[in-house]
């Protein structure tokens, strides 16, 4: 099961290292990692995507508290968050299929970003599963290349994770 981690650290040179390490160390994978500034500017959020049983998030969080510019930690229930990936995705334009590459575009939600006389670059940001489904419509066309940001989410609702929480 995929478990989506929200961690707000110190921005400061190497925490991402210092991160990175303790889930090489450990033996863990990271399926995806997105790190941003948050509102306050000496403050990142990390949002990281493992896959794994209970136990093992569970240990990732242990470990991840234990990182000195680490603030906090929080797991986020499934369905109680929004979380979307940014991807360009470029694709071979044969002769008239320009018009439905446009139409699958439309549809999908998605902003053509370049145009060449023999590729198309969009840009899609959405979930994982409806990224999975717009380069599933795409790959018929011909993919040239993709490329993906980790994940990022928020909460629903109200609150917010901040230093003080």
């Amino acid at each position: 099961m995929k478990y989506t981690l929200s961690v707000l650290v110190e921005n400061q040179s190497g925490v991402l290292s210092k991160v990175s390490g303790l889930f090489s160390r450990r033996g863990f994978n990271i399926d995806s990692l997105a790190v941003g500034v948050t509102e306050d500017p000496t403050v990142s959020r990390m949002t990281i995507v493992v896959d794994g049983d209970a136990y093992l998030v569970e240990q990732v969080e242990k470990q991840l508290n234990k990182v000195i510019p680490v603030i906090k930690v929080k797991k986020l229930a499934q369905g109680e968050y929004v979380a979307r990936m940014l991807s360009l995705i470029k694709v071979a334009v044969a002769p008239g299929a320009r018009g439905e590459i446009m139409r699958i575009s439309e549809v999908m939600g998605a902003r053509i970003v370049d145009v060449t006389r023999t590729s198309m670059t969009m840009e899609f940001a959405d979930t994982a599963e409806r990224t999975e489904t717009f380069e599933t419509l795409l790959r018929p066309f011909g993919i040239r290349e993709i490329v993906r940001t980790g994940t990022i989410a928020i909460e629903k609702g109200a609150d917010a994770t901040r230093k003080t929480n």
